[in-house]
């Protein structure tokens, strides 16, 4: 991959990482118990800690990628994780 790529895509990487953070705050959002509505305050809880696992074990795996992207997009070519 070309290093001008690698740094394009590593840096993509990392803006996921971003959009993975804003949606999981949406959900927070729009889960939570309120006083006209929403859903019962346990299960809000249990929404956002099972989603929580998820996002947090996928912004991981992207910043991992984002890392090796960025290492190859400045001219030093891949390396052992």
């Amino acid at each position: 991959m070309p290093p001008k790529f690698a740094r394009l895509a590593g840096l993509g990487a990392y803006g996921a990482c971003a959009g993975m953070l804003a949606l999981f705050a949406s959900i927070i959002f729009l889960t939570r118990h309120t006083v006209t509505g929403g859903i019962t305050s346990d299960l809000s809880w249990l929404t956002w800690i099972s989603l929580g696992v998820v996002f947090a074990a996928l912004i991981a795996v992207h910043v991992a990628i984002g890392k090796q992207l960025m290492h190859i997009g400045g001219d030093n070519g891949p390396t052992e994780v």
